[in-house]
């Protein structure tokens, strides 16, 4: 079937079928555009992550690694150090002891994690949308397209294949471009979550390392004081 064919039969469609064909190319748009986005932002974050653990490692303090994070502000580890290194001052600069110190910073570290993949997962919900109902959406087109034909059949008291085509064709493009629309959203979002999930323990990793650098240096043996001014040297 020509492309000239598939625009003849959508134009001569019922208006609720077209409707439905409305929806889906704009669920189509939406969810490409957010493909796009979404595969630009997580390779970047995965990218950045990476380094930022790496230029944490090699430093040879806390105070250092944080200001090494610091050259990239986008950079998700860097925004995760920021919660634990906010709580590591406040804690320090109440006198806490050690033990209260490192768990309230591991809680920190806990949360900045789940933060920023909360935040880099945002508009997967919709492509997991487009996945599950663009079918059924498709498939509502093209029921109704069929009952359009089959009211048709019954005026004009006919039921050859050349009246029956033409109606049940323009039907079946529904449930094809819903189709068009579900599987590129079902492989986008499988992907990202994929990306996603790989970043996460990245993260994890970069919390781990972050509170080990934290309870090596509470465990020195220089003064605490000496560390709550290095630490608190970055957030100046």
């Amino acid at each position: 079937m020509g492309d000239s064919n598939i625009f003849a039969l959508i134009w001569q469609a019922t208006f609720m079928v077209k409707c439905v064909l409305g929806l889906l190319v704009i669920m189509s748009l939406i969810s490409w555009s957010l493909m796009f986005q979404k595969w630009f932002s997580l390779t970047a974050a995965k990218r950045k992550a990476a380094k930022g653990l790496e230029d944490f490692q090699q430093a040879r303090d806390l105070r250092e690694a944080v200001q090494a994070l610091g050259s990239d502000a986008s950079s998700p580890v860097y925004i995760v150090a920021q919660e634990g290194v906010a709580e590591y001052n406040r804690l320090r600069e109440q006198g806490s002891s050690s033990d209260i110190l490192a768990d309230n910073v591991r809680r920190a570290l806990r949360q900045g994690v789940s933060m920023q993949t909360s935040q880099m997962g945002t508009s997967l919900s919709f492509l997991a949308t487009c996945a599950n109902a663009a079918p059924f959406i498709g498939l509502f087109g093209t029921v109704w397209g069929i009952m359009h034909s089959f009211h048709s059949i019954g005026q004009m008291k006919t039921a050859t294949l050349a009246a029956v085509a033409p109606g049940i064709s323009e039907a079946l493009v529904a449930t094809a471009i819903g189709l068009g629309v579900a599987i590129p959203a079902t492989i986008g979002y499988n992907l990202f979550l994929g990306m996603l999930n790989g970043i996460e323990v990245q993260l994890v990793n970069f919390a781990g390392a972050f509170l080990n650098r934290v309870q090596r240096e509470l465990g020195a043996t220089r003064p605490a004081s000496t560390t709550a001014a290095r630490v608190s040297g970055e957030k100046r």
